[in-house]
């Protein structure tokens, strides 16, 4: 599916994740479900730019052992675009991952290219910028 390994890094962004408590753990897989707002009119530069991730940044989601990772876009209401990401994360310090993604430079470009076309949530908690769900359901 490669489109959907295509949106691998705008949820890493959630470095609330590290301390929030949201996501469930099975084994060593922790599983996260964050949203955030996308601009209507940015949609389009968005979905190209996420057609061809840097491989510089999909390598470093891998070595920060992040799997397993997809962005949706919906439009919620009119005119109201929103993405929801879901990862895994089947390290051992998912704080320690978080720090090496954020010291990246590769990625820190690749973030100062994503950010202006998102909109993070008004109800997103502090330090965050993707808003961390919490799960209710899961089966597999």
């Amino acid at each position: 599916m490669q489109y959907a390994k295509m949106f691998l890094t705008i949820a890493v962004l959630v470095m609330v994740c590290i301390t929030c408590g949201c996501a469930r753990t099975e084994g060593n897989v922790q599983r996260y479900g964050c949203v955030i707002g996308v601009r209507q009119d940015r949609i389009e530069d968005y979905k190209k730019i996420h057609a061809e991730v840097w491989p510089g940044v999909l390598a470093l989601l891998r070595e920060c052992n992040i799997r397993n990772y997809s962005i949706y876009l919906g439009e919620v209401a009119p005119d109201q675009y929103y993405l929801f990401s879901y990862f895994e994360y089947a390290g051992d310090d998912f704080e320690k991952d978080m720090e090496k993604m954020k010291a990246d430079p590769t990625t820190q470009k690749w973030w100062e290219l994503c950010d202006p076309m998102q909109s993070p949530v008004p109800t997103r908690r502090e330090g965050e910028w993707w808003h961390v769900m919490e799960e209710v359901f899961y089966t597999d």
